[in-house]
């Protein structure tokens, strides 16, 4: 017989960036793992320096970065990480952004403009990623520029039982803000039971943060309407819908979303827009000057750590989300 043969055992890591501590530990406790010592500081000029401070050889690695701001420089640093990783001998990398930056930059509205979205793929694979995980992407075909396995997460079932268990089910209509979040609206009805209606909006490609809204399609008059969305940056949109709700005759509104940016003036809009209350995850983290009284924030951490898990002992991701169709 030629050759050796070797039974060692897998050994999965954690590692995480600087962008979002509590949750880095957060994954880390529900994982029952500790997270790899590593040094990460920035030089007087703003470059970065990452170094791990135990061996990774031969590990199937996890690195945890969620790209909240500053952005660029939380993507670079994670960037940097993977490559650190590759160079190091991990056996597979897997890059795991909670909040994907530059998301919404997913196909040209107008000449001569990037697709940043497709850019963020790519350098993550030029980097040495081999997979990547991510959590209510802006849009599903994102998955599709990157070369390689891709685990799409879905909040809807921790956001979806949350409302479930505080709201009349009876009176709730599920708000869809625009037609391009129809299907997960769709979803929320058939987990609540409840109607649909949909916000027909006008966007200009050339102001961001900002939508025009047209007209309500459904029937919202004396009803809870749950508006459902991936994400809050400055709260414009968001507070415009409710605004449309309430004159076409909804009781009271609810708001939920995967990602909480919160960019200002995001907490003074939604805290003085008469919204009863504004659901989020804790994908990105929320400093206490952008949270405000009527803001509740759920736990993304136990459905990052079981997706981990899932993934290093070769299951299935899909299998999570099962019962709520997605």
């Amino acid at each position: 017989m030629t050759g050796i043969t070797q039974n060692n055992a897998k050994r999965m890591v954690l590692i995480a960036g600087r962008s979002h501590p509590e949750l880095a530990q957060a994954v880390a406790d529900n994982l029952g793992v500790e997270l790899v010592p590593t040094r990460a500081y920035n030089f007087a000029n703003g470059e970065i320096f990452v170094r791990f401070e135990e061996s990774i050889r031969g590990c199937d690695v996890f690195v945890l970065q969620t790209h909240t701001a500053p952005v660029n420089e939380w993507i670079m640093e994670h960037l940097l990480m993977v490559d650190a990783l590759k160079r190091a001998s991990a056996k597979r990398i897997t890059v795991v952004a909670p909040f994907y930056g530059y998301a919404r930059q997913d196909k040209k509205h107008a000449g001569r403009e990037p697709i940043s979205a497709r850019l963020m793929a790519d350098l993550f694979a030029t980097a040495g990623a081999d997979r990547l995980m991510s959590v209510d992407l802006h849009t599903a075909q994102i998955q599709g520029f990157f070369d390689g396995p891709v685990d799409h997460l879905f909040a809807l079932p921790i956001l979806a039982a949350h409302v479930g268990r505080t709201v009349d089910r009876d009176k709730i209509t599920v708000v869809s803000p625009d037609a391009g979040r129809v299907r997960v609206a769709e979803r929320w009805t058939d987990i609540l039971s409840a109607p649909l209606a949909i916000m027909h909006k006008r966007r200009d490609p050339d102001v961001p943060n900002e939508a025009k809204v047209l007209e309500v399609v459904g029937d919202v008059k004396g009803r809870i309407c749950v508006v459902v969305d991936d994400m809050i940056d400055t709260g414009g949109t968001i507070v415009k819908a409710s605004e449309a709700l309430f004159e076409n005759g909804a009781s009271d509104v609810i708001v939920t979303a995967t990602h909480g940016i919160f960019s200002s003036p995001a907490a003074q809009r939604l805290q003085d827009s008469g919204i009863r209350e504004v659901i989020v995850t804790d994908t990105l983290p929320i400093p206490p000057e952008n949270q405000f009284a009527n803001l509740t924030i759920l736990p993304i951490a136990p459905l990052l750590a079981r997706a981990i898990k899932e993934v290093f002992d070769e299951g299935s991701v899909a299998s999570l989300f099962d019962h709520v169709g997605v």
